[in-house]
């Protein structure tokens, strides 16, 4: 996007292509380097943040409730989201919409204060289009919102105009990419996508586990007992309401996204935050609790840094005090290594040697990893194809099938494009049947000088197998690596060229023997 290319005319994806618009534009920007989506998601988190914020200055929550939250919004959520993620993107334009709703529906509700109607309508889309099941999710939380605003104000005209922009800005969105790929590739659930979307897997994860979720449900439940005397006195504190039913969106939501988007396991931990605020929020209600008190406010803060050590505790131990690389006088016994002090980090014998400990991680000697680390013997491995001649001739096709993608900065190749090629090439979730099998059949018929695929047997699919099993077929393995993946464990780069018309196959000088 960021070189001009049209989503699903030069490249197909069964999301929205939203997530791409800010990596895009820090790319044209900054340049396309790892470190710049970096770069980018600081500036998501940033959005997130005072999204976040915005949302519960429009519900009137205090403000002592407002900073433990933000607090915990930047520990649990924000801190560990430093690449963009569409998994995370989603839920950070869903954010922004419900800042611009609430900040409307709390208002005067203008003429002029219909744009920030709009505006929350276009960033729910935006949402959507983004992934399906967040943005779906949460456009279902606007247009209840909206409901409870018919219903207590006897005012449907925001609702309605909210229903019209979101199509507005559906068409504003879509028919720019409408007519080449677009049916084929969005179509979530259908066919070639499979539908992630199961009552049985919501119900059981929700049961079995979501002991957060449902610890906050029923702490919300117990204070909405004790507070609403009266239900109609209940319904009539319209900021009560909204926060409470803002609440029980989110942690419905969660319940959902933690099934329908399973990847990362931290991926709905957006509804901690949520939950914190309502309950310091009922908890000031209820009681004579100054929390605004510095002394207090201190405490409490010091709890949450406390709750959420985990998140902060591991960047201390690598960089600082480093606790975990320290090392222990090892003897030889029957040919493996063993510490001699036996404690709590060696009273484990790690018996598999591919691990690679990070004080054996560089950063490669390529702009395009600029202040990158990676494994060492990736790193060698990076170092030698780009030796091989092969890679230095212009105008040569190369499929790269791995998770090193900025080598397309670094070795001269043009990107395929068209509306049948997928942009990344995950089985199952960004490419499908029709897709192996186009790659199946350029392998068998030689179209590709050089590819390099990404062997990872403990993921099923992850790049597709079939297509490995081609490339043992037709092309010859040169080189083999370990690939950019902690922990690393059985994951390599595998290097792959045309066999010679000879039929022979021994390496011409500067490629790398199989051996």
């Amino acid at each position: 996007m960021a070189e001009g290319q049209i989503p699903f005319k030069d490249f197909g994806m069964p999301v929205g292509y939203m997530y791409w618009v800010i990596p895009a534009i820090f790319f044209k920007i900054f340049g396309a380097q790892l470190i710049t989506l970096i770069k980018a998601q600081a500036f998501i988190n940033i959005l997130s943040g005072l999204a976040f914020r915005s949302i519960f200055v429009s519900l009137r929550v205090p403000y002592q409730a407002r900073f433990i939250g933000v607090l915990v919004f930047v520990l649990s959520y924000s801190f560990p989201n430093y690449w963009p993620w569409y998994n995370h993107t989603v839920i950070v334009y869903q954010f922004i919409s419900l800042a611009f709703l609430l900040k409307f529906l709390t208002g005067s509700q203008t003429r002029r204060s219909y744009f920030l109607l709009f505006l929350s309508a276009f960033f729910i889309f935006c949402s959507f289009f983004t992934k399906q099941d967040g943005g779906g999710l949460g456009l279902l939380i606007c247009l209840a919102l909206l409901v409870y605003e018919g219903i207590s104000a006897k005012k449907w005209l925001p609702l309605g105009a909210f229903v019209g922009m979101v199509v507005v800005s559906a068409l504003i969105i879509m028919l720019p990419v409408s007519g080449s790929g677009l049916s084929y590739w969005f179509n979530h659930g259908q066919p070639p996508h499979s539908s992630r979307i199961s009552i049985t897997d919501i119900l059981g994860e929700f049961l079995k586990a979501s002991f957060w979720i449902k610890f906050y449900l029923m702490m919300a439940i117990l204070f909405l007992i004790v507070l609403m005397k009266n239900t109609k006195e209940f319904f009539a504190d319209k900021y009560q309401v909204l926060l409470f039913f803002v609440t029980l969106g989110i942690l419905a939501e969660a319940s959902i996204f933690q099934v329908t988007s399973y990847v990362p396991e931290d991926n709905n931990f957006f509804f901690h935050s949520f939950g914190v605020v309502f309950l310091l929020t009922m908890l000031i209600r209820m009681l004579p609790i100054d929390i605004n008190n510095t002394r207090n406010l201190l405490i409490t803060t010091a709890a949450i840094l406390l709750w959420w050590s985990n998140t902060y505790w591991n960047y201390l131990d690598r960089f600082i005090l480093k606790t975990g690389q320290k090392e222990f006088a090892t003897m030889e016994y029957q040919g493996y290594h063993y510490a001699t002090e036996v404690n709590k980090n060696t009273f484990m014998i790690e018996l598999d040697t591919t691990e690679i400990p990070m004080h054996e991680w560089s950063t490669p000697p390529l702009k395009a990893f600029e202040r990158m680390l990676l494994p060492n013997p990736t790193v060698e491995g990076i170092n030698r194809l780009m030796e091989m001649p092969l890679v230095k001739q212009a105008g040569i096709k190369v499929l790269n099938m791995t998770e090193l993608t900025p080598l397309a900065k670094e070795i001269p190749f043009e990107l395929e494009t068209g509306s049948h090629y997928p942009l990344w090439y995950h089985k199952g979730v960004a490419m499908f049947d029709k897709e192996t099998q186009m790659f199946v059949d350029r392998i068998a018929e030689g179209y590709y000088d050089l590819v390099l695929f990404e062997y990872i047997p403990y993921l099923n699919n992850f790049y597709p197998f079939a297509v490995r099993e081609a490339l043992e077929k037709h092309y010859q393995k040169v080189d083999s690596f370990t690939a950019p993946r902690k922990p690393t464990k059985y994951a390599w780069v595998e290097v792959y060229v045309k066999p010679r018309p000879s039929g022979n196959t021994i390496p011409e000088e500067g490629e790398i023997s199989p051996e």
